[in-house]
């Protein structure tokens, strides 16, 4: 079987996926499940920009370090390239579409989320409590997404 390969994407890639790329790397390092994982963004807005401090800080209380990962922008050749594409949302999901890839999800079609968007954490009124609630969610999708894609069912 071959390796398979996951692109998470969000819109800016300095918060929401680089917290999935994270979770999903730490999963694959302790399980071995042999997958590449990388994250990019949409938008061109942080490319080359680390992930904003507040992802950082949280997943870093998780035991993740993501601070050495840089935004960077999806490409046409991702199309090719991964197996799997999981949107953070459907704005998201939409733009990737319009791209002209087909084989996108979203993040919230797992953990029995009801098919429900990621929430960008900056929308939230105070952003520290908004970061730890999207990382619970990511964390939950990202484990059940990985089990599925590492049983064969997804």
């Amino acid at each position: 079987m071959s390796k398979k390969r996951i692109l998470f994407v969000c819109l800016g890639n300095i918060c929401r996926s680089p917290l999935a790329e994270g979770i999903a790397k730490s999963i694959n390092e302790k399980e071995n499940l042999g997958l590449t994982i990388v994250s990019s963004g949409t938008s061109s807005w942080h490319e080359g920009e680390v992930p904003c401090e507040d992802s950082i800080r949280v997943a870093k209380l998780n035991g993740i370090d993501i601070s050495q990962l840089r935004a960077r922008q999806v490409k046409m050749s991702d199309k090719e390239l991964f197996d799997y594409i999981i949107a953070m949302d459907r704005s998201n999901k939409e733009n990737l579409e319009k791209m002209g890839f087909t084989n996108v999800r979203l993040l919230g079609e797992f953990a029995n989320y009801g098919n429900r968007d990621v929430p960008d954490p900056y929308f939230f009124e105070k952003f520290d409590d908004g970061i730890k609630k999207v990382y619970m969610m990511i964390d939950q999708c990202v484990k059940d997404l990985l089990e599925r894609v590492n049983n064969g069912s997804l």
